[in-house]
């Protein structure tokens, strides 16, 4: 184990209710219940004296239009050193129960204005990009992966877009060698539970060379 982060750095995790998990909007610094407060827990008991500041911009329900709709003031604003995004199952979902379409392009184009307007307002950021999922807990999702799939992929084809990338597939495949359910992970085949929040974290901190 040892400190990546510059002393006194800024990491901003951003993205949809998976990111979000109850973080309370009224806490400038509120982590939620989910993988980034579980992440940041541990590098913060493993090295205080960094002096890492933690901070939680998801929302739950959003999409990919949705994060550059609201960039400027929770990403653009707070200036983070470095940025881990986790987006894409909502560009799906909402087709399936609000009928708003986004098609495979225009998910493309959304992520990579994203990217770009980090590259170009933040050029210091160190980017993190998160593989986003959809497991087989639930089968009434499984009509989903038609529309899904192609955006996973437009994920997979942008890791070297950030500078660094962590494959969520590969990270479940291995808790499933390992005799691990993915209703063990998620009841819903989406958001994940407590303990697939802490495999998701643990994933993220070994993407960086944490532990």
């Amino acid at each position: 184990m040892k400190p990546f982060f510059a002393k006194g750095s800024t990491v901003l995790f951003y993205g949809d209710s998976i990111t979000d998990v109850h973080r309370d909007r009224e806490d400038f610094y509120g982590l939620g219940e989910g993988y980034p407060a579980k992440a940041a827990a541990i590098y913060n008991s493993l090295f205080p004296e960094q002096e890492v500041t933690f901070l939680n911009r998801g929302i739950s329900g959003d999409t990919t239009a949705q994060l550059l709709q609201r960039y400027d003031t929770d990403v653009k604003a707070l200036k983070p050193d470095y940025l881990s995004i986790l987006i894409g199952i909502n560009d799906t979902w909402r087709r399936y129960d609000s009928d708003r379409l986004t098609t495979t392009e225009q998910f493309e184009q959304n992520y990579r204005q994203l990217l770009s307007q980090v590259r170009r307002d933040l050029p210091g950021c160190k980017v993190l990009l998160m593989e986003p999922w959809l497991l087989s807990s639930d089968p009434s999702k499984e009509m989903w992966h038609g529309d899904f799939d192609p955006k996973q992929a437009v994920v997979n084809s942008l890791r070297t877009e950030g500078d660094f990338f962590l494959a969520t597939s590969d990270l479940f495949d291995a808790e499933r060698k390992a005799g691990v359910s993915d209703a063990d992970i998620s009841a819903d085949g989406v958001h994940p539970t407590p303990f697939g929040h802490g495999v998701i974290a643990l994933g993220w901190l070994r993407t960086l060379g944490i532990i």
